[in-house]
């Protein structure tokens, strides 16, 4: 017993070193009383936390989740802008590790798709940039973090108290300690990386637990599938095509998501596939070393951006996706190798032809298990 209290006497000495009382900024009270009025949360509460802020939210590495180390080379490699980026987001095993998380979480997968009509693999893209399939979720403490950034000198000061406000709703409402919650340096938690505005609107309980974790694959597979739909994701509508036009530079129209063409007005540019679709397309340029790619992007490439408003992140995820599910299909799936062969020859089939292909035989298949 004596040593119990010892060890909690020098944790409480410990942590009181390397914490900051930001009850003595006027901000920080105004925050608290705006917190009791509105939410009615209590202030002897809010105020032992921000009593007690960590001076550095970072947590050691015994503590956080293995860090991924992305190493761009950059001496070696193109550099033009989209090169770039997509060394960033596209390397390090990325598709054999997607494919990997499709085939041991394929049933939520068929879920979320049945529900929302998002395809497995651009759920399962987004899990892989934003936290590396769950080894990379974050190595800082949300409320700090957030409490620096909302409170300190620095850019988004309002957007940032916000984010702090709901952080704490939500923290009440799922019934968890704020002070233990991890996440990124700006406040992002989970597998998905929600910011946690995003929490109360698009968060969901997809494994029916009573609570909401995005922390764990089923909610963050399920609040995924479900903010890309009340952000207009139509199902079975294509992202994006590569297009040809003239030339390696493309300067002839105005590209990114700000701009809409339909496509009969766009004479010297051409799909370079089978594109079902006849409403407006953006025109989104890759800027690589040695030329410019093009890409028709559809309402469902649009949709993705709702995630981060880039359009290179969409067209990360765009790839991403379209190659886990290559590999996902050419490793696990059981379908004869005639079809097989007559799949990965072409990229752009229509999703209902190759859903079954997603359905798999555990019995055939040995699941590897996910790390």
């Amino acid at each position: 017993m004596h040593k119990l209290i010892a060890v909690f006497l020098l944790f409480i000495s410990h942590n009181s070193l390397f914490a900051i009382d930001y009850t003595k900024k006027v901000e920080v009270r105004k925050f608290v009383k705006n917190m009791y009025s509105q939410y009615h949360y209590k202030r002897d509460y809010l105020n032992n936390l921000f009593q007690h802020v960590r001076k550095n939210p970072h947590i050691t590495d015994k503590q956080s989740t293995k860090k991924v180390i992305k190493s761009l080379n950059l001496k070696h490699h193109p550099q033009g802008k989209w090169d770039i980026y997509s060394r960033m987001h596209l390397q390090h095993n990325q598709t054999n590790l997607g494919a990997k998380f499709m085939l041991k979480h394929h049933k939520t997968l068929q879920k979320a798709y049945k529900k929302y009509g998002v395809p497995p693999e651009y759920i399962t893209a987004i899990i892989g940039i934003e936290s590396y399939f769950g080894k990379n979720r974050g190595a800082y403490y949300v409320f700090d973090s957030l409490t620096h950034l909302a409170f300190d000198k620095g850019k988004h000061k309002k957007f940032y108290r916000y984010q702090l406000q709901e952080f704490l709703r939500m923290c009440y409402r799922e019934q968890v300690e704020p002070r233990a919650v991890k996440g990124s340096s700006s406040g992002a938690i989970g597998l998905a990386q929600f910011m946690p505005s995003n929490y109360k609107h698009y968060a969901v309980d997809f494994d029916n637990d009573g609570k909401i974790r995005i922390s764990k694959a089923d909610d963050a597979i399920g609040s995924i599938a479900n903010y890309f739909k009340e952000n207009g994701w139509k199902k079975d509508e294509p992202v994006g095509i590569r297009v040809s036009y003239k030339g390696d530079r493309f300067y002839g129209l105005k590209t990114g998501l700000a701009y809409k063409y339909h496509r009969r007005d766009l004479k010297d540019i051409k799909p370079r596939a089978y594109f079902p679709y006849k409403k407006r397309v953006m025109l989104i340029k890759l800027q690589k070393e040695k030329y410019d790619e093009l890409w028709y992007g559809a309402k469902n490439f649009y949709v993705i951006t709702r995630y981060n408003h880039s359009d290179y992140y969409a067209m990360a995820v765009h790839k991403l996706a379209t190659k886990i599910k290559k590999r996902y299909l050419a490793k696990y799936q059981t379908a004869p190798k005639k079809n097989k062969k007559l799949y990965l020859a072409k990229q752009e089939v229509e999703l209902k032809n190759i859903m079954k292909f997603y359905m798999h035989s555990q019995k055939k298949k040995k699941t590897t298990t996910f790390p």
